[in-house]
């Protein structure tokens, strides 16, 4: 036993200096001091092991740990960023931090400032302010920009943009409109969220029978997903359940 807690408290005085001399976050001295050896352990695939593995797969792993560990991490560094120099990337990438904390408010304030001069048709832009609208319930706002986007050309008539339009067009009462919009996302766009949403103005509409057809759908296609990508599935497999039933 105590050769075994001699060995952990040196693999954890080990990933400490780790900590410090690569700069990493203070916090993960506490996490590996207190959780041993659980916390070095996770310290270790989560930091040390990307390091190592190198590659897009090894940053998006040391990003979701990060993330998990710490989810304001990206919206403090974003604000520092943009608050330093307001470029578009820097306020963009700020604006998408907030969403994804659900401050759709201030997102949708700082696209509204990133769409200016050179940035003013900006496609990515003007459908993430559109989304942040209809966040907000402000989907009359929405419209006028999806419509515009959709003028652009057929760079622009992406499934991602045909989704915004049709929750637009269904917050509004236009139903036979969101209806293509929606179905057509529902076919095009990857994951589950246009299945899910078309499944919900389905139920919303009075269509019970076709959301729950939609939802057998997206069943089928939940059963042969990756098990980690069930996790996000099922939370849209769980709207559409709900609004089929």
């Amino acid at each position: 036993m105590f050769p075994a807690i001699g060995l952990s408290l040196i693999f954890s005085i080990a990933l400490c200096v780790h900590v410090v001399r690569s700069g990493q976050a203070m916090y993960w001295l506490l996490i590996i001091l207190m959780f041993q050896p659980l916390g070095g352990i996770v310290y270790l695939l989560a930091i040390i092991a990307p390091e190592f593995m190198g590659g897009s797969k090894a940053q998006q792993m040391k990003a979701a740990a990060r993330q998990a560990l710490d989810p304001q991490r990206e919206y403090r560094e974003a604000s520092r960023d943009a608050e330093d120099a307001p470029t578009v990337t820097n306020l963009s990438r700020l604006a998408a931090a907030a969403t994804g904390l659900g401050k759709h408010e201030e997102a949708e304030r700082i696209y509204a400032q990133a769409l200016q001069g050179h940035y003013a048709d900006d496609p990515a832009l003007m459908l993430a302010r559109a989304n942040s609208l209809i966040e907000l319930g402000r989907a009359a706002e929405a419209l006028p920009l999806l419509e515009a986007l959709g003028q652009q050309g057929e760079k622009s008539r992406t499934p991602q943009t045909a989704l915004a339009l049709g929750r637009a067009q269904a917050a509004l009462g236009r139903d036979e409109e969101a209806d293509v919009s929606l179905r057509w996302a529902a076919a095009h766009l990857p994951g589950f969220e246009g299945m899910a949403r078309y499944a919900v103005f389905l139920g919303e509409t009075g269509r019970k029978a076709e959301a729950r057809e939609a939802l057998a759908e997206l069943d089928k296609r939940l059963a042969k997903t990756h098990p980690r990508f069930r996790r996000e599935a099922k939370g849209w497999r769980d709207m559409a359940a709900a609004a089929s039933s």
